[in-house]
């Protein structure tokens, strides 16, 4: 394969979590696994999911949610998805508005990202506006088959506010939400970087928590493809995988950091400056802002901490929060075919030695949520 460049069509939202697609299309790594990446910039998730799903796209940078959900037929055409690897961990942020945050400094919040007391300051907030007659908070996030949904949601009803009661949730594509906060359409929102940082130096908005902080090592996006492509097309899959994580061993190095940053900031990628890519880089929300910029400490990892790897549990857990919230009814039949859309071992027999943690019995670590919950991991894929 190495002496021919396949030619693959891949889309992708303008987010930073879709800088090891662009780093591995401008960097040489999709090159010298033989590929020819063709990368085009999109302007919704629905259209991510359509056009991979009647073949305009090879594969997409995806919502890891959006893979089981289309597997199982939830909200749209039932067409099975999987995802061979990860595109990374974290990289999300909840953002509100400067009227909002400043309410909630007043129920007594601080400017620490810590989702507890920030939940409470909002939960405060949003009580006093259902005791005044008040119309609830109106909250926003990208697409309802998202970790962004769920995580917020997790969030607010561990803080003890209703998610269907005591606000408001909508969707809005990541590049028209700090617009909307802007003319007071929104109080707040989910969304992954860079947009917080906009809004933040647009001085519209201030970062009150992260994904990390919600819940550390968060999963987030992952390259999506139709199953039967895949099955199909096992070569190229296994080409495309080791291209991503080359690049995201790459991207994940600070010392690459302002290259990627000036990369991303591109028309053809995201089109934001530099300065603002480069700080959430290096974990600094709204760089250069016009309010000062919020020190978030890690807010996106793309390949330490086997944030390539698929995980089933990640799977599993986007599953239960499908049925949580009313998006589907439980079935064992609809749990397996949803665990089964995160493809482990399509990835570590694409990577072979390159894979790291990749033994079968090897169970790192349950991941805890802020408030203590614990997702356990499971063994192997179908566990």
């Amino acid at each position: 394969m190495a002496n021919t460049a396949h030619r693959l069509a891949l889309g992708f939202m303008p987010l930073l979590d879709c800088a090891v697609l662009v780093a591995a299309a401008e960097c040489g790594f999709a090159s010298q696994a033989g590929l020819d990446l063709r990368l085009v910039r999109e302007t919704s998730w629905a259209n991510i999911r359509d056009r991979v799903i009647v073949g305009q796209f090879n594969a997409a940078h995806m919502l890891g949610p959006m893979v089981v959900a289309s597997s199982l037929g939830v909200g749209h055409l039932q067409v099975p998805l999987l995802a061979p690897v990860a595109l990374g961990l974290g990289g999300n942020a909840i953002t509100v508005s400067t009227d909002l945050h400043t309410a909630m400094q007043a129920q007594g919040t601080t400017s620490k990202l810590d989702p507890r007391a920030q939940g409470e300051a909002l939960r405060r907030v949003a009580q006093a506006r259902v005791a005044a007659g008040q119309a609830p908070l109106i909250l926003a996030m990208v697409y309802p088959f998202s970790c962004h949904n769920y995580l917020l949601r997790y969030w607010l009803a561990a803080s003890g506010i209703d998610p269907e009661e005591d606000v408001r949730l909508i969707v809005i594509p990541p590049p028209l939400l700090v617009d909307a906060l802007r003319e007071h359409q929104i109080d707040g929102f989910c969304v992954g970087e860079p947009w917080n940082s906009v809004a933040v130096a647009a001085g519209v908005g201030q970062v009150v928590t992260t994904s990390m902080a919600i819940w550390p090592n968060s999963p987030e996006k992952v390259l999506g493809l139709r199953r039967d492509w895949a099955e199909a097309n096992s070569e190229l899959v296994v080409a495309l995988v080791h291209a991503i994580v080359r690049a995201a061993r790459w991207c994940d190095e600070p010392g690459n950091h302002t290259e990627l940053a000036r990369l991303l900031a591109g028309p053809r990628y995201v089109g934001l400056p530099a300065t603002l890519l480069e700080g959430a880089l290096n974990g600094v929300l709204g760089r250069h802002a016009v309010t000062p910029g919020v020190e978030a400490g890690r807010v996106i990892t793309f390949a330490a901490a086997e944030a390539n790897c698929p995980q089933p549990h990640h799977a599993l857990w986007f599953y239960q929060q499908m049925v949580r919230w009313h998006q589907l009814a439980d079935s064992p039949d609809a749990q397996g075919q949803a665990v089964m859309s995160f493809r482990p071992d399509l990835y570590r027999a694409a990577l072979g030695e390159l894979a790291t943690g990749s033994a079968a019995s090897a169970v790192p670590p349950p991941d805890q949520l802020f408030d203590g919950v614990v997702v356990e991991r499971l063994r192997a894929i179908g566990a």
